[in-house]
Protein backbone atom coordinates (compact mmCIF):
# COMPACT_ATOMS: atom_id res chain seq x y z
CA UNK A 1 0.00 0.00 0.00
CA UNK A 2 1.00 3.19 -1.27
CA UNK A 3 0.83 6.74 1.32
CA UNK A 4 -1.45 7.62 -1.54
CA UNK A 5 -3.52 4.44 -1.60
CA UNK A 6 -3.50 5.39 1.97
CA UNK A 7 -4.80 8.21 2.06
CA UNK A 8 -7.63 7.97 -0.33
CA UNK A 9 -8.75 4.45 1.65
CA UNK A 10 -9.91 6.31 4.95
CA UNK A 11 -10.15 4.59 7.98
CA UNK A 12 -10.61 1.12 6.52
CA UNK A 13 -7.31 1.06 4.87
CA UNK A 14 -4.96 2.64 8.06
CA UNK A 15 -6.07 -0.34 10.32
CA UNK A 16 -5.26 -2.61 7.49
CA UNK A 17 -1.76 -0.92 7.43
CA UNK A 18 -1.19 -0.68 10.96
CA UNK A 19 -1.92 -4.76 10.46
CA UNK A 20 0.52 -4.76 7.77
CA UNK A 21 3.42 -2.93 10.16
CA UNK A 22 2.99 -4.80 13.03
CA UNK A 23 3.02 -8.13 11.10
CA UNK A 24 5.76 -7.39 8.91
CA UNK A 25 7.75 -4.36 10.05
CA UNK A 26 10.69 -5.24 7.54
CA UNK A 27 8.56 -5.86 4.53
CA UNK A 28 9.56 -3.99 1.49
CA UNK A 29 6.40 -2.70 1.16
CA UNK A 30 6.17 -1.39 5.13
CA UNK A 31 9.18 -0.04 4.36
CA UNK A 32 8.03 2.24 1.79
CA UNK A 33 5.28 2.97 3.42
CA UNK A 34 6.96 4.21 6.53
CA UNK A 35 9.46 6.22 4.45
CA UNK A 36 7.12 7.79 2.92
CA UNK A 37 5.15 9.05 5.81
CA UNK A 38 8.28 9.90 7.47
CA UNK A 39 9.29 12.04 4.65
CA UNK A 40 5.44 13.68 4.18
CA UNK A 41 4.44 14.57 8.25
CA UNK A 42 1.25 16.85 8.52
CA UNK A 43 0.40 16.27 11.99
CA UNK A 44 1.07 17.90 15.39
CA UNK A 45 1.50 15.05 18.12
CA UNK A 46 0.45 15.19 21.17
CA UNK A 47 1.22 12.72 24.15
CA UNK A 48 -1.51 12.52 27.27
CA UNK A 49 0.29 11.48 29.74
CA UNK A 50 -0.16 10.63 34.21
CA UNK A 51 -1.24 8.32 36.41
CA UNK A 52 -3.87 5.81 36.32
CA UNK A 53 -7.29 7.19 37.19
CA UNK A 54 -6.60 11.09 36.67
CA UNK A 55 -8.75 11.24 33.65
CA UNK A 56 -6.27 10.94 30.89
CA UNK A 57 -9.34 9.58 28.65
CA UNK A 58 -11.43 11.92 29.20
CA UNK A 59 -9.68 14.71 28.75
CA UNK A 60 -8.60 12.96 25.21
CA UNK A 61 -12.49 13.25 24.70
CA UNK A 62 -12.59 16.50 25.17
CA UNK A 63 -9.68 17.17 23.28
CA UNK A 64 -10.81 15.64 20.65
CA UNK A 65 -14.18 17.06 20.20
CA UNK A 66 -12.92 20.40 20.68
CA UNK A 67 -10.67 19.76 17.60
CA UNK A 68 -13.28 18.23 15.68
CA UNK A 69 -15.68 21.41 16.11
CA UNK A 70 -12.42 23.83 14.73
CA UNK A 71 -12.81 20.93 11.76
CA UNK A 72 -9.40 19.63 12.48
CA UNK A 73 -8.90 15.82 11.81
CA UNK A 74 -7.76 13.33 14.80
CA UNK A 75 -5.54 10.48 14.57
CA UNK A 76 -5.58 8.90 18.26
CA UNK A 77 -3.70 5.97 19.72
CA UNK A 78 -4.63 4.86 23.07
CA UNK A 79 -2.16 2.61 24.47
CA UNK A 80 -3.55 -0.04 27.08
CA UNK A 81 -2.62 -2.86 30.20
CA UNK A 82 -1.93 -6.09 28.52
CA UNK A 83 -4.19 -8.73 29.36
CA UNK A 84 -2.24 -11.76 30.90
CA UNK A 85 -3.93 -14.28 29.38
CA UNK A 86 -3.84 -13.06 25.34
CA UNK A 87 -1.35 -10.49 25.30
CA UNK A 88 -3.72 -7.80 23.79
CA UNK A 89 -5.16 -4.61 25.07
CA UNK A 90 -6.99 -4.75 28.15
CA UNK A 91 -9.04 -1.88 27.47
CA UNK A 92 -10.44 -1.28 23.99
CA UNK A 93 -10.93 2.61 22.97
CA UNK A 94 -13.93 2.19 22.39
CA UNK A 95 -14.95 1.60 25.40
CA UNK A 96 -13.00 4.73 27.18
CA UNK A 97 -13.30 7.25 24.62
CA UNK A 98 -16.65 9.10 23.24
CA UNK A 99 -16.97 9.79 20.03
CA UNK A 100 -18.94 8.98 16.85
CA UNK A 101 -17.96 5.76 14.87
CA UNK A 102 -19.00 7.70 11.44
CA UNK A 103 -16.71 10.49 11.81
CA UNK A 104 -14.67 10.19 9.23
CA UNK A 105 -12.21 12.60 10.78
CA UNK A 106 -11.46 10.33 13.76
CA UNK A 107 -9.59 7.55 14.24
CA UNK A 108 -8.32 5.90 17.16
CA UNK A 109 -6.60 2.45 17.55
CA UNK A 110 -5.71 0.62 21.09
CA UNK A 111 -2.25 -0.92 21.52
CA UNK A 112 -1.27 -2.97 24.30
CA UNK A 113 1.83 -2.51 26.43
CA UNK A 114 2.66 -5.76 26.82
CA UNK A 115 6.11 -5.78 28.29
CA UNK A 116 6.92 -2.27 27.85
CA UNK A 117 7.36 -0.19 30.80
CA UNK A 118 7.53 3.32 29.48
CA UNK A 119 3.98 3.40 29.20
CA UNK A 120 4.12 3.58 25.42
CA UNK A 121 4.06 0.45 22.73
CA UNK A 122 6.46 -0.96 20.11
CA UNK A 123 4.55 -0.48 17.09
CA UNK A 124 3.26 3.05 18.74
CA UNK A 125 6.24 5.12 16.90
CA UNK A 126 5.16 3.38 13.53
CA UNK A 127 1.69 4.11 13.97
CA UNK A 128 2.20 7.97 14.62
CA UNK A 129 4.65 8.30 11.90
CA UNK A 130 1.86 6.69 9.64
CA UNK A 131 -0.93 8.89 11.31
CA UNK A 132 0.97 11.59 10.98
CA UNK A 133 1.29 12.15 7.44
CA UNK A 134 -2.54 11.52 7.40
CA UNK A 135 -4.31 13.69 10.23
CA UNK A 136 -4.04 17.18 11.62
CA UNK A 137 -3.37 16.19 14.90
CA UNK A 138 -2.31 13.02 16.86
CA UNK A 139 -2.90 12.36 19.92
CA UNK A 140 -1.38 9.60 22.27
CA UNK A 141 -2.31 8.27 25.57
CA UNK A 142 0.31 6.50 27.39
CA UNK A 143 -0.77 3.14 29.10
CA UNK A 144 -0.74 4.96 32.87
CA UNK A 145 2.11 2.84 34.85
CA UNK A 146 3.28 5.53 36.88
CA UNK A 147 6.50 7.14 37.33
CA UNK A 148 8.14 5.12 34.43
CA UNK A 149 5.87 6.38 31.47
CA UNK A 150 8.71 9.08 30.17
CA UNK A 151 8.89 7.28 26.66
CA UNK A 152 5.94 9.94 25.77
CA UNK A 153 9.12 12.10 25.28
CA UNK A 154 10.54 10.42 22.69
CA UNK A 155 7.51 10.23 20.71
CA UNK A 156 4.90 13.65 20.85
CA UNK A 157 5.86 17.19 19.80
CA UNK A 158 3.87 18.26 22.67
CA UNK A 159 3.71 16.21 26.15
CA UNK A 160 0.39 16.91 28.65
CA UNK A 161 1.07 15.77 31.60
CA UNK A 162 -2.22 15.13 34.24
CA UNK A 163 -2.32 15.56 37.54
CA UNK A 164 -5.09 14.71 40.28
CA UNK A 165 -6.60 16.77 42.86
CA UNK A 166 -5.77 15.29 46.26
CA UNK A 167 -3.67 12.56 45.67
CA UNK A 168 -0.73 14.07 46.14
CA UNK A 169 0.75 13.41 42.91
CA UNK A 170 2.46 16.58 42.88
CA UNK A 171 4.55 16.23 45.12
CA UNK A 172 5.30 12.96 43.79
CA UNK A 173 5.76 13.55 40.54
CA UNK A 174 7.76 16.25 41.84
CA UNK A 175 10.72 14.22 43.27
CA UNK A 176 10.87 11.86 40.28
CA UNK A 177 11.68 14.69 38.37
CA UNK A 178 8.59 13.94 36.26
CA UNK A 179 8.75 18.09 35.86
CA UNK A 180 11.50 17.75 33.01
CA UNK A 181 8.99 16.32 30.97
CA UNK A 182 5.80 18.17 30.23
CA UNK A 183 5.50 21.05 27.87
CA UNK A 184 1.71 21.22 29.92
CA UNK A 185 0.33 20.35 33.10
CA UNK A 186 -2.93 20.20 33.54
CA UNK A 187 -4.91 19.41 36.83
CA UNK A 188 -7.85 17.45 35.93
CA UNK A 189 -11.46 17.83 37.80
CA UNK A 190 -10.74 21.18 38.40
CA UNK A 191 -14.35 21.38 40.12
CA UNK A 192 -12.82 19.88 42.56
CA UNK A 193 -12.23 23.74 43.74
CA UNK A 194 -9.49 23.83 46.61
CA UNK A 195 -8.00 20.55 46.32
CA UNK A 196 -7.55 21.32 42.87
CA UNK A 197 -6.06 24.66 43.27
CA UNK A 198 -3.80 23.13 45.73
CA UNK A 199 -2.51 20.92 43.36
CA UNK A 200 -2.16 23.24 40.82
CA UNK A 201 -0.15 25.37 43.31
CA UNK A 202 2.13 22.21 43.83
CA UNK A 203 2.91 21.79 40.68
CA UNK A 204 3.46 25.58 39.61
CA UNK A 205 6.32 24.94 43.26
CA UNK A 206 7.86 22.45 41.86
CA UNK A 207 8.13 23.70 38.61
CA UNK A 208 9.69 26.77 39.66
CA UNK A 209 11.98 25.09 41.64
CA UNK A 210 13.13 23.53 38.80
CA UNK A 211 13.89 26.72 36.90
CA UNK A 212 9.92 26.69 35.37
CA UNK A 213 11.24 26.83 31.78
CA UNK A 214 12.59 23.52 29.69
CA UNK A 215 15.52 24.43 27.12
CA UNK A 216 15.15 26.94 24.18
CA UNK A 217 12.65 29.23 27.04
CA UNK A 218 9.34 27.48 26.49
CA UNK A 219 7.68 28.68 30.32
CA UNK A 220 5.37 25.37 31.02
CA UNK A 221 1.90 26.68 31.81
CA UNK A 222 -0.04 24.66 34.48
CA UNK A 223 -4.23 24.74 33.60
CA UNK A 224 -7.19 24.03 35.57
CA UNK A 225 -9.58 21.76 33.70
CA UNK A 226 -12.66 19.74 33.95
CA UNK A 227 -13.15 17.35 31.09
CA UNK A 228 -17.02 16.41 32.16
CA UNK A 229 -18.01 20.42 32.92
CA UNK A 230 -15.93 21.30 29.69
CA UNK A 231 -14.36 23.76 31.58
CA UNK A 232 -10.78 24.85 30.54
CA UNK A 233 -10.61 23.00 27.21
CA UNK A 234 -10.37 25.74 25.17
CA UNK A 235 -7.61 27.22 27.19
CA UNK A 236 -5.95 23.71 27.32
CA UNK A 237 -5.88 23.63 22.99
CA UNK A 238 -4.96 27.19 22.76
CA UNK A 239 -1.49 26.39 24.98
CA UNK A 240 -1.47 23.60 22.56
CA UNK A 241 -1.19 25.96 19.17
CA UNK A 242 0.55 28.06 21.64
CA UNK A 243 3.38 25.42 22.10
CA UNK A 244 3.21 24.22 18.19
CA UNK A 245 3.91 27.82 17.31
CA UNK A 246 6.97 27.60 19.56
CA UNK A 247 8.74 24.60 18.10
CA UNK A 248 7.66 26.06 14.54
CA UNK A 249 10.36 28.66 15.21
CA UNK A 250 14.32 28.19 14.40
CA UNK A 251 13.66 24.79 13.09
CA UNK A 252 13.07 22.86 16.50
CA UNK A 253 10.50 21.20 15.77
CA UNK A 254 12.98 19.45 12.82
CA UNK A 255 15.58 18.92 15.49
CA UNK A 256 13.55 17.61 18.19
CA UNK A 257 12.34 15.21 15.50
CA UNK A 258 15.88 14.08 14.45
CA UNK A 259 16.67 13.58 17.52
CA UNK A 260 13.34 11.42 18.65
CA UNK A 261 14.27 8.96 15.35
CA UNK A 262 17.94 8.79 16.75
CA UNK A 263 16.49 7.85 19.84
CA UNK A 264 14.23 4.76 18.27
CA UNK A 265 16.89 3.72 16.66
CA UNK A 266 19.20 3.00 18.99
CA UNK A 267 16.83 1.70 21.52
CA UNK A 268 15.09 -0.66 18.44
CA UNK A 269 18.64 -2.17 17.72
CA UNK A 270 19.24 -2.14 21.42
CA UNK A 271 16.25 -4.63 21.81
CA UNK A 272 16.84 -6.09 18.51
CA UNK A 273 20.37 -7.45 18.99
CA UNK A 274 21.54 -6.37 22.42
CA UNK A 275 24.65 -4.34 23.55
CA UNK A 276 26.89 -5.94 21.04
CA UNK A 277 25.00 -5.45 18.32
CA UNK A 278 24.61 -2.14 19.44
CA UNK A 279 28.68 -2.21 19.21
CA UNK A 280 28.56 -3.83 16.14
CA UNK A 281 26.35 -1.24 14.31
CA UNK A 282 28.58 1.47 14.38
CA UNK A 283 27.69 4.95 14.51
CA UNK A 284 23.37 5.22 14.38
CA UNK A 285 23.60 8.83 13.70
CA UNK A 286 20.55 9.78 11.33
CA UNK A 287 21.03 12.24 8.53
CA UNK A 288 19.04 15.09 8.36
CA UNK A 289 15.19 13.77 6.66
CA UNK A 290 16.66 10.24 6.65
CA UNK A 291 14.04 7.25 7.44
CA UNK A 292 14.72 5.67 10.85
CA UNK A 293 12.72 2.64 9.87
CA UNK A 294 14.68 1.86 6.16
CA UNK A 295 18.20 2.47 8.38
CA UNK A 296 16.79 -0.52 11.06
CA UNK A 297 16.32 -2.52 7.92
CA UNK A 298 19.42 -2.11 6.57
CA UNK A 299 21.39 -2.21 10.24
CA UNK A 300 19.71 -5.42 10.91
CA UNK A 301 20.34 -7.39 7.46
CA UNK A 302 24.29 -6.32 8.30
CA UNK A 303 24.02 -7.62 11.50
CA UNK A 304 21.43 -10.78 11.05
CA UNK A 305 24.10 -13.75 10.00
CA UNK A 306 23.26 -15.94 6.52
CA UNK A 307 20.58 -18.62 6.91
CA UNK A 308 22.12 -22.01 8.29
CA UNK A 309 25.06 -19.88 10.04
Amino acid sequence: MTLDELRAGGKAALARALAEIESAPDAPATLALLDAAYAAPTAHVVGVTGPPGVGKSTLMSGLIGGWRAMGRTVGCIAVDPSSRRSGGALLGDRTRLSRDPDDAGVFVRSMAARDRLGGLAALTVSAMVAMRALYDTVLIETVGVGQSETDVVGVADTVVFCVQPGSGDSLQFMKAGITEIPHIVVVTKSDMEEAARRAGADVAAALSMAGGEMSGGWKVPVLMVSSTRQRGMTELIAAIDRHSAFLSGNDRLAHARQEQAGQWLRESVGERFGRDGLRRAGPLALRPGQSPFRRLAEIAQCLTPPSGE
